[in-house]
């Protein structure tokens, strides 16, 4: 296992830097970058303010390591002062090629430095830290929360097939399936957050204003008040993959010849179920945990986190792309990516520990 482990690690840098490559390129052929957003945004704002920045521009100083189109050869550009726009593209790092870009972007990204925001005037490791709590809890609790509940619930879908219990529980999972967690969110706003009836949970934030003042155990509690309804929207709208596979997975194994032996051993219910049919029917649960998680993170949070107003890395990633913040999206996908890695080995080690029959290491490509 240890073997395994080491091989897989080192495969995340390849890994990694394939997906970068393709992301740089994608954003290397994309109109619309930062400097011509700039170039229309003081265009915008009067001939006066592109003559002000145009005389100051030695002291917008500072570089990125993500990749754009270079101004000069950008629509927005055309009619201006050429030194004026050479000093949008180093003020933007786009002075330098974009291989030597993409080299110096990768060499900083080994030590997670991802530069400045464009827009935001901050380190983006700093950002990055400061929205990813939030992300991550709601990925966490929300895959707890859904595995609690979907597998016990799948489990017992499977035993009573075809029974009143599974035929009213298939009503709520369609239910479940058809309408989006953000639209739960809004139900759960409408009733329990003062939009028409209770006022019992709040609205906005991760905690209170006052959180640091409050002792340890208020802290906690408060923190549960907050993310009760973001979680409770985001396991509402995505138990339901979750259970019908658990399900079909247990149906699967409880029809082979194994568990009709164990029956015909005298062995009960119970110990058939969780001590024969429970490791294999597991197996594909635990692999879909990576792809849950990282799903919750990239697509199920964001909406939330606006609704909510949770400030969280999805809504950074969400703003970053559409101001073309590129050191932002870059670092963003970044640990999306590293998230996603870590995550899928986790659940082939898993894999070795619920089965120890199956042996990554000793497999043949």
């Amino acid at each position: 296992m240890l073997s395994y482990a080491l091989r897989r690690i080192l495969l995340i840098i390849p890994t990694l830097f394939a997906i970068i490559l393709v992301n740089f390129i994608i954003v290397q052929a994309a109109p619309g970058g930062p400097v011509d957003q700039l170039i229309a945004q003081l265009k915008g704002n009067g001939g006066a303010a592109l003559d002000r920045l145009s005389g100051g521009g030695g002291e917008l100083a500072g570089s990125s390591t993500s990749a754009a189109q270079s101004a000069s050869q950008s629509r927005g550009a055309r009619g201006l002062d050429p030194e004026f726009v050479a000093q949008l593209d180093k003020l933007y790092g786009f002075d330098k090629p974009a291989p030597e870009r993409f080299w110096l972007m990768l060499r900083n990204y080994l030590t997670f430095d991802f530069g400045d925001s464009f827009y935001q005037d901050r380190p983006v490791i700093r950002l990055i830290a400061d929205k990813l709590p939030v992300s991550i809890s709601l990925g966490l609790w929300t895959t707890l929360i859904t595995y609690l509940i979907s597998i016990p619930l799948g489990i017992r879908k499977a035993v009573k097939d075809g029974s009143g219990f599974d035929v009213w529980t298939s009503g709520v999972i369609i239910v479940g399936y058809a309408v989006p967690a953000f639209l739960f969110a809004i139900l759960l706003i409408v009733l329990f957050a003062g939009g028409s009836y209770f006022r019992i949970f709040p609205l906005i934030g991760l905690t209170s204003d006052n959180w640091t003042s409050l002792a340890w155990p208020q802290r906690i509690l408060d923190y549960l008040w907050h993310i009760a309804l973001p979680v409770l929207s985001l396991v509402i709208g995505g138990f339901a993959g979750l259970t019908m596979l658990t399900k079909n997975c247990f149906l699967e194994e409880i029809n082979k010849q194994y568990v009709v032996t164990a029956r015909a051993k005298g062995l009960s219910q119970r110990r058939v179920l969780y001590g024969h049919v429970f490791r294999n029917a597991m197996l594909l649960v635990i692999a879909g945990f990576p792809a849950a998680f990282v799903s919750i993170l990239f697509t199920g949070a964001l909406l939330v986190e606006v609704i909510f107003s949770l400030d969280g890395l999805g809504l950074l990633g969400f703003h970053a792309a559409i101001s073309r913040d590129y050191p932002i999206m870059f670092a963003t996908l970044y640990i999306y990516t590293l998230i996603g890695l870590l995550l899928k080995l986790l659940s082939d080690l898993t894999y070795m520990l619920v089965d120890p029959r199956i042996d990554f290491g000793t497999r043949r490509a």
